[in-house]
Order: C-alpha cells, then sequence, then structure tokens
C-alpha cells in the first residue's frame, strides 16, 4: 500500500520509494530524508484541508508531506506486537 493510504496511528514498515518520473527529485529526496526499506513508519496527523499535509514520522524524524509525496514511498502494515 502507499504512505498517502495508511489509516493515521498505525505502524508500517517502508518497502521502497518509487520514482514517478525517471530521475525523480523527490523519490530521491525521500530516501535521503530516511524513507528507505526495513524503517518504521507512521502517519501522526492530516491537516485541516484535504487533509493536507501530512505528518509522517520515520525512524524518530517528524516530517510535514503532501500527499502526492506520500503516495510515492510504499508500505506494509505491520502486524501488532511485531518488532520492527
Amino acid at each position: 500500500m502507499k504512505l498517502s493510504e495508511l489509516p493515521r496511528r498505525t505502524v508500517a514498515v517502508v518497502e521502497g520509494v518509487k520514482d514517478a518520473l525517471p530521475n525523480d527529485a523527490i523519490a530521491r529526496r525521500l530516501r535521503e530524508l530516511g524513507f528507505v526499506a526495513g524503517e518504521r513508519v507512521e502517519i501522526m496527523a492530516a491537516g485541516p484541508f484535504s487533509a493536507e499535509p501530512l505528518l509522517v514520522q520515520v525512524g524518530y524524524t517528524r516530517f510535514a508531506l503532501r500527499r502526492s509525496e506520500a503516495a510515492r514511498v510504499e508500505v506494509s502494515a505491520q502486524a501488532v506486537g511485531e518488532a520492527a
């Protein structure tokens, strides 16, 4: 599933970041910020208008992302009690 589809306060694990275009600068920057395979991620909150931006925690760092940016990040939901 895409990070933009993840319900709030649900822990997931990053599977990877997909390039929307060849040499996608936004996807590259997301990887540089820590959205890499195996990293724990969670949507903490969403903004009041169109639920944008999303407040996303990856590892111990929080970022504000547009839904279009979050849609580039592929995640898998983590089972309750499963270690990250």
